[in-house]
């Protein structure tokens, strides 16, 4: 019996992974329309892309990237007390575009040299790994409005690369 109900899940799994294989190819089809050079980055994979594209609705709805990153919840929040001067991850906004943006930035911290290097310098200069990672997030919200922006999407805009130290 017990062996009997492991080939049927197996058997399952496998139907279930084909039809999402299957449905990621559909969604890589239909996010390389509006936004091509939106795949191109590192670390947006086609659901990511799915989101971030399903978040942001159409061109012009945000009319500045400040705005974008409040609405994505990466905009800074001044969380200073006395002498002390300090930002705090925003806890607000759309929550699974926030998702999309942290899925990124785990993935550049993890694979990308110069994210390292940025997130490196961003510790050395005081801050922790928290803070880092929301300055990064900002980054990459940056990055994402500009490709988003672009008045005809058939043009690739270059990433923007991450701040070099002064």
């Amino acid at each position: 019996m017990t062996a009997r109900v492991m080939r049927s899940t197996a058997q399952r799994i496998e139907v279930l992974q084909a039809e999402a294989k299957e449905l990621e190819n559909e969604i890589l089809a239909v996010v390389r329309q509006p936004a091509p050079g939106l795949l191109d980055l590192l670390g947006v994979g086609p659901i990511t892309a799915a989101q971030i594209l399903v978040s942001w609705s159409y061109q012009g709805r945000f009319r500045w990237e400040a705005a974008f990153a409040s609405f994505a919840g990466v905009s800074p929040i001044p969380a200073s007390s006395g002498l002390t001067n300090r930002h705090r991850l925003n806890r607000s906004g759309d929550r699974q575009l926030n998702r999309a943006m942290h899925t990124i930035t785990l993935i550049r911290m993890r694979l990308d040299p110069s994210t390292k290097t940025y997130v490196a310098r961003k510790i050395a200069e005081g801050k922790t790994a928290r803070d880092a990672q929301r300055c990064l997030k900002r980054v990459i919200c940056r990055q994402i409005f500009k490709i988003l922006e672009r008045a005809d999407g058939s043009q690739l805009v270059e990433a923007e690369e991450l701040p070099q130290a002064a």
